[in-house]
Protein backbone atom coordinates (compact mmCIF):
# COMPACT_ATOMS: atom_id res chain seq x y z
CA UNK A 1 0.00 0.00 0.00
CA UNK A 2 1.59 3.44 -1.02
CA UNK A 3 2.44 5.67 2.35
CA UNK A 4 -0.60 8.66 2.95
CA UNK A 5 -0.10 11.90 3.97
CA UNK A 6 -0.87 11.47 7.84
CA UNK A 7 -3.50 14.17 9.10
CA UNK A 8 -2.47 15.99 12.35
CA UNK A 9 -4.02 16.23 15.22
CA UNK A 10 -5.47 19.34 15.96
CA UNK A 11 -8.36 19.11 19.03
CA UNK A 12 -5.92 19.30 21.72
CA UNK A 13 -2.42 19.87 23.56
CA UNK A 14 -0.95 17.15 25.28
CA UNK A 15 0.87 19.54 27.87
CA UNK A 16 -1.18 18.96 30.61
CA UNK A 17 -0.32 14.86 30.64
CA UNK A 18 2.52 13.48 31.94
CA UNK A 19 4.64 11.54 29.72
CA UNK A 20 4.21 8.39 30.56
CA UNK A 21 0.29 8.48 30.14
CA UNK A 22 1.09 9.39 26.62
CA UNK A 23 3.33 6.71 26.18
CA UNK A 24 0.84 4.56 27.88
CA UNK A 25 -2.03 5.56 25.49
CA UNK A 26 0.40 5.06 22.35
CA UNK A 27 1.80 1.39 23.86
CA UNK A 28 -2.05 0.42 24.27
CA UNK A 29 -3.58 1.60 21.05
CA UNK A 30 0.19 -0.13 19.07
CA UNK A 31 -0.57 -3.18 21.34
CA UNK A 32 -4.52 -3.44 20.02
CA UNK A 33 -3.33 -3.04 16.24
CA UNK A 34 -0.82 -5.59 16.32
CA UNK A 35 -2.83 -7.65 18.14
CA UNK A 36 -5.60 -7.49 15.33
CA UNK A 37 -2.99 -7.65 12.57
CA UNK A 38 -1.41 -11.29 13.95
CA UNK A 39 -5.07 -12.34 14.27
CA UNK A 40 -5.69 -11.91 10.84
CA UNK A 41 -2.67 -14.17 10.15
CA UNK A 42 -3.40 -16.74 12.08
CA UNK A 43 -7.03 -16.99 10.89
CA UNK A 44 -5.67 -17.45 7.38
CA UNK A 45 -3.51 -19.83 8.45
CA UNK A 46 -6.04 -22.19 9.55
CA UNK A 47 -5.54 -21.21 13.25
CA UNK A 48 -8.63 -19.38 14.17
CA UNK A 49 -12.15 -20.54 13.25
CA UNK A 50 -15.70 -18.73 13.23
CA UNK A 51 -16.30 -15.39 12.72
CA UNK A 52 -13.20 -12.99 13.39
CA UNK A 53 -13.89 -8.78 13.70
CA UNK A 54 -11.00 -6.91 13.95
CA UNK A 55 -10.83 -3.60 15.25
CA UNK A 56 -7.87 -1.64 13.27
CA UNK A 57 -8.33 1.87 13.05
CA UNK A 58 -10.84 2.15 16.09
CA UNK A 59 -8.02 2.09 18.34
CA UNK A 60 -8.58 5.53 19.91
CA UNK A 61 -12.05 4.80 21.10
CA UNK A 62 -10.62 1.98 23.31
CA UNK A 63 -8.02 3.90 24.50
CA UNK A 64 -9.17 6.91 25.02
CA UNK A 65 -12.10 5.42 26.86
CA UNK A 66 -10.89 2.38 28.96
CA UNK A 67 -7.32 4.08 29.90
CA UNK A 68 -9.68 6.54 32.45
CA UNK A 69 -11.53 3.43 34.04
CA UNK A 70 -10.45 1.95 37.52
CA UNK A 71 -10.29 -1.75 37.97
CA UNK A 72 -13.61 -1.78 39.82
CA UNK A 73 -15.51 -0.34 36.99
CA UNK A 74 -17.28 -2.64 34.13
CA UNK A 75 -16.50 -2.98 30.28
CA UNK A 76 -19.50 -4.63 27.87
CA UNK A 77 -18.60 -5.13 24.54
CA UNK A 78 -19.95 -6.19 20.86
CA UNK A 79 -18.27 -9.20 18.66
CA UNK A 80 -15.71 -6.72 17.89
CA UNK A 81 -14.14 -7.73 21.68
CA UNK A 82 -10.58 -7.79 21.32
CA UNK A 83 -9.05 -4.86 21.55
CA UNK A 84 -11.54 -3.45 24.16
CA UNK A 85 -10.53 -6.59 26.70
CA UNK A 86 -6.55 -5.89 26.18
CA UNK A 87 -7.39 -2.02 27.34
CA UNK A 88 -9.34 -3.35 30.26
CA UNK A 89 -6.08 -5.73 31.21
CA UNK A 90 -7.16 -9.05 29.97
CA UNK A 91 -3.42 -10.74 29.11
CA UNK A 92 -2.91 -10.57 24.99
CA UNK A 93 -2.40 -14.78 26.30
CA UNK A 94 -5.48 -15.76 27.31
CA UNK A 95 -7.43 -13.45 24.75
CA UNK A 96 -4.95 -15.63 21.80
CA UNK A 97 -5.92 -18.69 23.80
CA UNK A 98 -9.62 -17.84 23.81
CA UNK A 99 -9.13 -17.17 19.83
CA UNK A 100 -7.49 -20.40 19.10
CA UNK A 101 -10.31 -22.32 21.18
CA UNK A 102 -7.69 -23.44 23.89
CA UNK A 103 -8.42 -24.27 27.73
CA UNK A 104 -6.19 -21.57 28.97
CA UNK A 105 -8.19 -19.13 27.20
CA UNK A 106 -9.84 -15.86 29.17
CA UNK A 107 -13.12 -18.00 28.60
CA UNK A 108 -11.77 -21.26 28.49
CA UNK A 109 -12.00 -22.23 25.00
CA UNK A 110 -15.50 -22.22 25.07
CA UNK A 111 -16.55 -18.36 23.75
CA UNK A 112 -13.99 -17.23 21.06
CA UNK A 113 -13.59 -14.25 19.20
CA UNK A 114 -16.91 -13.26 19.80
CA UNK A 115 -17.63 -14.13 23.50
CA UNK A 116 -14.27 -12.78 25.36
CA UNK A 117 -14.76 -12.49 29.05
CA UNK A 118 -12.95 -12.17 31.66
CA UNK A 119 -14.69 -11.46 35.52
CA UNK A 120 -11.26 -11.18 37.32
CA UNK A 121 -11.00 -7.50 35.24
CA UNK A 122 -15.02 -7.07 34.79
CA UNK A 123 -14.84 -7.32 31.15
CA UNK A 124 -18.93 -8.57 30.55
CA UNK A 125 -18.18 -9.70 26.95
CA UNK A 126 -18.39 -10.34 23.83
CA UNK A 127 -21.91 -10.53 22.19
CA UNK A 128 -22.63 -12.18 18.72
CA UNK A 129 -25.86 -10.18 17.87
CA UNK A 130 -25.86 -6.31 18.25
CA UNK A 131 -27.53 -4.61 20.69
CA UNK A 132 -27.15 -7.53 23.40
CA UNK A 133 -24.55 -6.27 25.61
CA UNK A 134 -26.74 -2.90 26.41
CA UNK A 135 -29.22 -4.82 28.79
CA UNK A 136 -26.29 -6.40 30.20
CA UNK A 137 -24.53 -3.12 30.64
CA UNK A 138 -27.67 -1.26 32.11
CA UNK A 139 -28.07 -4.44 34.46
CA UNK A 140 -24.24 -3.92 35.62
CA UNK A 141 -24.80 -0.13 36.56
CA UNK A 142 -27.79 -0.89 37.85
CA UNK A 143 -26.05 -2.91 40.54
CA UNK A 144 -23.76 0.08 41.44
CA UNK A 145 -26.74 2.13 42.08
CA UNK A 146 -28.57 -0.37 44.29
CA UNK A 147 -24.98 -1.15 46.44
CA UNK A 148 -25.18 2.49 46.90
CA UNK A 149 -28.64 3.08 47.99
CA UNK A 150 -29.76 -0.23 49.28
CA UNK A 151 -26.71 -2.03 50.72
CA UNK A 152 -25.25 1.50 51.73
CA UNK A 153 -22.20 0.84 50.11
CA UNK A 154 -19.54 3.81 51.24
CA UNK A 155 -17.05 3.86 48.17
CA UNK A 156 -17.38 5.16 45.16
CA UNK A 157 -20.10 4.21 42.51
CA UNK A 158 -18.21 1.79 39.88
CA UNK A 159 -18.73 3.12 36.00
CA UNK A 160 -19.74 0.74 33.29
CA UNK A 161 -18.75 1.52 29.87
CA UNK A 162 -21.36 0.21 27.05
CA UNK A 163 -19.67 0.13 23.65
CA UNK A 164 -21.72 -0.33 20.13
CA UNK A 165 -21.41 0.19 16.90
CA UNK A 166 -23.97 2.58 14.54
CA UNK A 167 -26.74 -0.06 13.41
CA UNK A 168 -26.96 -1.12 16.97
CA UNK A 169 -28.71 2.34 17.20
CA UNK A 170 -31.73 1.69 15.02
CA UNK A 171 -32.85 -1.78 17.36
CA UNK A 172 -35.31 -1.44 20.59
CA UNK A 173 -32.96 -2.16 22.87
CA UNK A 174 -30.75 0.93 22.70
CA UNK A 175 -33.84 3.02 23.18
CA UNK A 176 -34.87 1.25 26.47
CA UNK A 177 -32.15 1.16 28.05
CA UNK A 178 -30.98 5.00 27.59
CA UNK A 179 -34.80 5.76 28.87
CA UNK A 180 -33.61 3.19 32.41
CA UNK A 181 -30.30 4.62 32.38
CA UNK A 182 -31.93 8.38 33.05
CA UNK A 183 -34.72 7.38 34.85
CA UNK A 184 -32.70 5.86 37.70
CA UNK A 185 -29.56 8.01 36.88
CA UNK A 186 -27.12 5.04 36.27
CA UNK A 187 -22.94 5.27 36.21
CA UNK A 188 -23.40 4.14 32.52
CA UNK A 189 -21.21 5.75 29.11
CA UNK A 190 -23.24 4.48 25.87
CA UNK A 191 -20.56 4.75 23.36
CA UNK A 192 -21.08 4.77 19.55
CA UNK A 193 -18.41 3.48 17.57
CA UNK A 194 -19.45 5.09 14.57
CA UNK A 195 -17.07 3.40 11.88
CA UNK A 196 -19.82 4.45 8.97
CA UNK A 197 -20.39 0.87 8.13
CA UNK A 198 -23.70 -1.96 9.21
CA UNK A 199 -21.86 -4.98 7.66
CA UNK A 200 -22.68 -3.53 4.20
CA UNK A 201 -25.19 -0.80 4.82
CA UNK A 202 -23.89 2.58 4.91
CA UNK A 203 -24.64 4.63 8.12
CA UNK A 204 -26.29 7.45 6.07
CA UNK A 205 -28.52 5.08 4.16
CA UNK A 206 -29.75 2.95 7.29
CA UNK A 207 -31.28 5.57 9.68
CA UNK A 208 -33.69 8.69 9.56
CA UNK A 209 -31.24 10.63 11.95
CA UNK A 210 -27.40 10.00 11.03
CA UNK A 211 -26.22 11.96 13.96
CA UNK A 212 -26.70 9.54 16.63
CA UNK A 213 -25.52 11.46 19.38
CA UNK A 214 -28.62 14.29 19.29
CA UNK A 215 -31.10 11.12 20.06
CA UNK A 216 -30.12 11.42 23.53
CA UNK A 217 -32.21 14.76 23.43
CA UNK A 218 -35.27 12.59 24.11
CA UNK A 219 -34.28 10.94 26.90
CA UNK A 220 -32.85 14.01 28.82
CA UNK A 221 -28.87 12.65 28.65
CA UNK A 222 -25.90 14.32 27.41
CA UNK A 223 -25.47 13.11 23.91
CA UNK A 224 -21.60 13.94 22.74
CA UNK A 225 -20.41 13.54 18.92
CA UNK A 226 -15.98 13.39 19.00
CA UNK A 227 -13.36 12.79 16.81
CA UNK A 228 -13.47 8.92 17.08
CA UNK A 229 -9.71 9.07 15.19
CA UNK A 230 -8.03 11.02 18.11
CA UNK A 231 -6.68 9.65 21.57
CA UNK A 232 -6.78 13.29 23.40
CA UNK A 233 -10.05 14.47 22.01
CA UNK A 234 -11.71 10.81 23.19
CA UNK A 235 -9.89 10.91 26.33
CA UNK A 236 -11.19 14.83 27.44
CA UNK A 237 -14.87 13.50 26.53
CA UNK A 238 -14.46 10.47 28.54
CA UNK A 239 -12.96 12.01 31.43
CA UNK A 240 -16.16 14.67 31.38
CA UNK A 241 -18.40 11.63 31.43
CA UNK A 242 -16.91 9.38 33.57
CA UNK A 243 -16.41 11.83 36.25
CA UNK A 244 -20.13 12.60 36.15
CA UNK A 245 -21.48 8.80 35.88
CA UNK A 246 -19.22 8.21 39.13
CA UNK A 247 -20.73 11.75 41.15
CA UNK A 248 -24.24 10.19 40.86
CA UNK A 249 -25.45 12.27 38.04
CA UNK A 250 -26.40 9.64 35.32
CA UNK A 251 -25.61 9.09 32.08
CA UNK A 252 -23.69 10.06 28.90
CA UNK A 253 -24.16 8.99 25.18
CA UNK A 254 -21.03 9.70 22.98
CA UNK A 255 -20.74 9.04 19.62
CA UNK A 256 -17.32 8.52 18.11
CA UNK A 257 -16.74 8.94 14.60
CA UNK A 258 -14.19 6.42 13.69
CA UNK A 259 -13.57 3.84 10.53
CA UNK A 260 -12.82 -0.06 10.50
CA UNK A 261 -9.67 -0.13 8.12
CA UNK A 262 -10.56 -3.93 7.49
CA UNK A 263 -14.37 -5.65 6.40
CA UNK A 264 -17.32 -6.76 8.33
CA UNK A 265 -15.28 -9.72 9.20
CA UNK A 266 -11.66 -11.60 8.09
CA UNK A 267 -14.56 -13.68 5.77
CA UNK A 268 -16.00 -10.24 4.48
CA UNK A 269 -13.88 -9.60 0.78
CA UNK A 270 -14.53 -5.87 1.51
CA UNK A 271 -15.95 -4.78 -1.81
CA UNK A 272 -18.34 -2.50 -0.61
CA UNK A 273 -16.64 0.44 0.35
CA UNK A 274 -15.17 2.53 -2.11
CA UNK A 275 -11.24 2.19 -2.26
CA UNK A 276 -11.51 6.30 -2.32
CA UNK A 277 -13.61 6.44 1.01
CA UNK A 278 -11.09 3.94 2.31
CA UNK A 279 -7.95 6.29 1.12
CA UNK A 280 -9.24 9.44 3.07
CA UNK A 281 -9.98 7.53 6.34
CA UNK A 282 -6.54 6.00 6.25
CA UNK A 283 -4.90 9.70 6.20
CA UNK A 284 -6.62 9.80 9.82
CA UNK A 285 -5.12 6.82 11.12
CA UNK A 286 -5.16 7.30 14.62
CA UNK A 287 -1.60 5.59 16.05
CA UNK A 288 0.36 7.06 12.85
CA UNK A 289 -1.34 10.73 14.13
CA UNK A 290 -0.84 10.59 17.70
CA UNK A 291 2.93 8.97 16.79
CA UNK A 292 3.27 12.32 15.12
CA UNK A 293 1.73 14.55 17.07
CA UNK A 294 4.58 13.07 20.46
CA UNK A 295 7.13 13.15 18.57
CA UNK A 296 6.59 16.95 17.18
CA UNK A 297 4.56 18.43 20.31
CA UNK A 298 5.66 16.34 23.20
CA UNK A 299 9.66 15.75 23.60
CA UNK A 300 9.04 11.82 22.74
CA UNK A 301 11.86 10.78 21.05
CA UNK A 302 11.48 8.13 18.59
CA UNK A 303 14.06 5.69 20.45
CA UNK A 304 11.11 5.29 23.09
CA UNK A 305 8.06 4.84 20.78
CA UNK A 306 10.60 1.79 18.40
CA UNK A 307 11.01 0.71 22.23
CA UNK A 308 7.88 0.09 22.63
CA UNK A 309 6.86 -1.08 19.72
CA UNK A 310 9.74 -4.65 19.78
CA UNK A 311 8.24 -5.17 23.05
CA UNK A 312 4.94 -5.16 22.18
CA UNK A 313 5.65 -7.22 19.15
CA UNK A 314 7.43 -9.56 21.23
CA UNK A 315 4.58 -9.96 23.52
CA UNK A 316 2.57 -10.72 20.60
CA UNK A 317 4.74 -13.54 19.57
CA UNK A 318 4.64 -14.62 23.21
CA UNK A 319 1.08 -15.26 23.52
CA UNK A 320 1.31 -16.91 19.87
CA UNK A 321 3.58 -19.33 21.29
CA UNK A 322 1.32 -19.87 24.56
CA UNK A 323 -1.94 -20.05 22.67
CA UNK A 324 0.19 -22.79 20.20
CA UNK A 325 1.02 -25.12 23.31
CA UNK A 326 -1.84 -24.60 25.57
CA UNK A 327 -4.03 -27.66 25.97
CA UNK A 328 -7.53 -28.23 24.03
CA UNK A 329 -10.72 -28.15 26.66
CA UNK A 330 -11.34 -32.22 27.53
CA UNK A 331 -14.55 -33.53 25.96
CA UNK A 332 -15.65 -34.78 29.20
CA UNK A 333 -15.39 -31.21 30.19
CA UNK A 334 -18.50 -30.28 28.08
CA UNK A 335 -20.68 -29.21 30.39
CA UNK A 336 -18.48 -27.46 32.58
CA UNK A 337 -18.72 -24.16 33.28
CA UNK A 338 -22.56 -23.82 32.26
CA UNK A 339 -23.12 -23.00 36.07
CA UNK A 340 -21.54 -20.87 38.50
CA UNK A 341 -21.51 -23.60 40.92
CA UNK A 342 -20.21 -26.76 38.72
CA UNK A 343 -21.30 -29.53 41.44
Amino acid sequence: MEDKVILPLKSFETNSLPKNILLFLYRDMFLGRNFEDMCAQMYYRGKMFGFVHLYNGQEAVSTGMISLLENKDYVCSTYRDHVHALSKGVSPKAVMAELFGKETGCSRGRGGSMHIFSSQHNFLGGFAFIGEGIPVATGAAFQSVYKKQVLLNTSSMSVTVCFFGDGTTNNGQFFECLNMAVLWKLPIIFVIENNQWAIGMAHQRSTSSPEVHKKAQAFGLPGIEVDGMDVLAVRQVAQTAIQRARNGEGPTLIEALTYRFRGHSLADPDELRSREEKNIWLTRDPIKRFKKHLLDHAKVHLDELNAIELNIKQEIEEAIDFALSSPEPKIEDLKKYLFANDK
